[in-house]
C-alpha cells in the first residue's frame, strides 16, 4: 500500500473516532471516564492535526479551498438562526 493511503486511511479512522468520542462523551454520565475520554479525543484531534499538516504538505490531502469574509459571515449568520430557539 502506497505512504498515501495509509496516511489518509489513518486521518479518515481517526476522523471517524473523534465522532464517537463526541457522541460518547455527550452520554457520558461517569465524571470520571467523561474526563478520560475528553483526554482522550484532545490527544486524537492533535495526533490528526499533526498528520493532517504532513499530509497536506506532501501533497496527500487538500482541504476544502478557503471562504472569503462575506461568504463566511453569512454563514455564521445562517447557522446562528438556525440555532435560535423560537420559543414565544
Amino acid at each position: 500500500m502506497q505512504e498515501k493511503c495509509m496516511v489518509n486511511d489513518v486521518l479518515a479512522g481517526v476522523k471517524s473516532s473523534l465522532g464517537t468520542y463526541a457522541k460518547t462523551i455527550a452520554e457520558c454520565n461517569n465524571p470520571q471516564l467523561r474526563q478520560t475520554f475528553q483526554q482522550m479525543r484532545d490527544s486524537d484531534e492533535k495526533f490528526q492535526y499533526d498528520l493532517y499538516k504532513i499530509a497536506h504538505q506532501k501533497g496527500y490531502y487538500q482541504p476544502a479551498p478557503a471562504v472569503d469574509s462575506g461568504q463566511s459571515t453569512e454563514l455564521k449568520h445562517q447557522l446562528s438562526s438556525a440555532w435560535t430557539p423560537k420559543y414565544s
